[in-house]
Formats: C-alpha cells, structure tokens, sequence
C-alpha cells in the first residue's frame, strides 16, 4: 500500500481521502467502531465548509443547523457580528465522523475498524500517518513529542432538547471558564464548558451563567456529560522519515478557537500534496503557519479568560463598538 492511517478520526479521514484524491492507495485503522464521539462545540464556521469542499465533503444545512454569526455574552455585556462570508452549521460529531467516513468509502478508501492498532501493521506502507489524537503513539513511535509550548484547560460537553433561541453561535464568559453554546439541530443544542479546573462539572459551571441555566432545564438533557481535555500544543516536527502526524496528533489550538477541524482539513490536503511529491519537508514547514491565525486568535480570547477586569474592559470596548467585533471575526473566519 502507499499511505497507512493510523486513527479514523475527523483527521485521519480527511487525511485519507485527500490522498486517495492524488491518486495513491489508503488505509485507515482504528481500534474504535463507528461513527466515534468526541467532545467538542461541534460548529463549523465558513472557513471549516469551504476547507471540506475543497476535499470533496459537502455538508448540507440539513445535517445540521446553520448560524450566521458570533456572540459574545457576559453578565453586564452583549456583542454579537455574522459571517462576511456565508454561514457555519452546528453539526453533531457523529453526524459530521458519518459523512466523512462515506466520503472516504466513496474515493475509495479502506477501512479496518475495532481492532488496536501496532507499528507492526504499518509494515510495508510507504507512508505512515499518525491522526491518533494528543497522546498519539505513532508521536511516540517516531520520536516527535517534543514540544515547542503546551497549555491544557479543561472541557465538558453535554446535550440539551431545546429549541434553539439564537442563530449565533454564543460564547458566555464568566470568573474562570466560558460556555459554548451551539445550536445542532431544530430541536436541539449543544452546551460546552471550558477551564482550567479539572473538576468543574457542567452543572456547576452553569450556575456562573443563570440567564443561560434558565433555558437548560435539567429534564431537557438529552445526552450525558462528556469531558475532555483541550489546550495549545507545538511540537518542534510533525514528521520523521516515512511518517508525518495530523489533527490533535500534530499540535493543537486550544478550543476556545473553535478552528480544530478547520486545520485538519487543510493540514490534510498540504498533507496530499507533499506526499505526491515524495518530500514531507514541505508539511514540516508549512504545518506551522497553517496554525498561526488560530493561535493569535485563540491566545487574544485567553486573555478575556485571565481577569474579570480585562474581560469587562473588553467587553465594554466590543459591545460600545461593535465594528471592531465584526472585524475580528471577519479576520478570524476568513477563508484561507
């Protein structure tokens, strides 16, 4: 075979079928059954839509709820902006890991499923790439875990059958984490809770926010708690040799950047392209900067996260001038 893919995750697939699309043979393998879980905000905003078109994966508003913006929420304050350029969708994990999976069995993928996998089965690959998420062995495998910096916070993830209220996308801030709010379906959102306490529950958390606790009554949970763990990872290399790592497995940009999928896509088709050309040094000095917008973006919202007095400078600023918001967010969902 040309390519072996260790993890079927978002990464992995996207991986595989931009390969597959430069003509060469894939495996995927993964020792989960699908379609896998994750928790996360499950919103894709524009840029994240066109990065899968341009892999072949169209994803229709009808597989999830489309929203048209931002929204940024505190107790005192409101600032909220839409997309310049088209609308995101709210999409259940499982949904989007469903059609990504088709996607891949259509370009004609192979996929061995529910079995661990060993670096012994990569033999004979000439390419092997690890998408197996941020405690990746094949990182280890290789000798890549060095990192250059690494944070970490702290997520929970839990369902809600409520109609959803708003077609933005909301960020609630408070004193010590924030809530993601994301609408999935017409009768149905997805709420996620991000700190740096790895004991803070999500019941607990949304007392922090009682506007939005009030709309999530507790007999309206249609999924349980998950948590996860998320933050900002570089690593000094993403490939060695014959092998070259993706998604969570290549570095990370922490959540509250909401570009995770985002930058596997395009990882995933720089991936392709460096492959076709038999020299992964391309990957290795591309990935970086493929990652760069998010990380400012994702290190100028920590900041909100830092203080209650920067956050309500912050959010008095945006919410007095609401161009400036737009322009961020302009700047951050801008097609790449």
């Amino acid at each position: 075979m040309d390519v072996f893919v260790v993890g079927g995750g978002p990464a992995g697939l996207a991986a595989a079928i931009a390969v597959r699309r430069e003509g060469m043979s894939v495996v995927v393998a993964d020792g989960e059954r699908p379609p896998i879980d994750k928790p996360c905000g499950e919103g894709l905003m524009p840029d994240s839509l066109i990065a899968a078109a341009r892999l072949g994966l169209h994803i229709s508003e009808s597989a999830g709820y489309p929203f048209r913006g931002v929204r940024f929420q505190s107790a005192t304050h409101s600032v909220e902006a839409d997309f310049a350029h088209g609308r995101g969708i709210g999409i259940r994990r499982t949904v989007l890991h469903s059609a990504l999976i088709h996607a891949a069995e259509r370009a004609g993928v192979e996929m061995r499923w529910g079995s661990p996998v060993s670096l012994k089965e990569t033999t004979g690959a000439r390419w092997i790439i690890g998408a197996d998420g941020a405690s990746s062995l094949v990182r280890h495998w290789a000798g890549l875990d060095a990192a250059i910096a690494a944070s970490r916070r702290f997520a929970r993830r839990q369902h809600f059958a409520v109609v959803p209220w708003s077609d933005h996308v909301e960020i609630h801030w408070a004193e010590g984490c924030q809530a993601y709010v994301t609408p999935v379906s017409a009768n149905e959102v997805c709420v996620a809770l991000i700190s740096r306490s790895q004991d803070l529950r999500l019941e607990d958390g949304l007392r922090r926010f009682p506007a939005l606790a009030a709309r999530l009554r507790r007999d309206s949970e249609s999924t349980r708690e998950r948590g996860s763990v998320t933050g900002t990872v570089r690593l000094r290399a993403v490939s060695r040799g014959n092998i070259a790592l993706i998604g969570d497995a290549s570095g990370s940009v922490d959540a509250i950047a909401g570009e995770g999928i985002c930058l596997s896509f395009r990882q995933a088709e720089l991936l392709a392209k460096s492959l076709v050309k038999g020299d992964l040094s391309l990957y290795n000095r591309e990935h970086a900067r493929l990652g760069r917008r998010a990380r400012l973006m994702a290190g100028a919202m920590l900041q909100l996260d830092r203080g209650q007095f920067a956050r309500q400078c912050a959010m008095s600023l945006l919410s007095a001038q609401p161009a400036v918001f737009r322009c961020l967010l302009q700047a951050h969902a801008q097609p790449v």
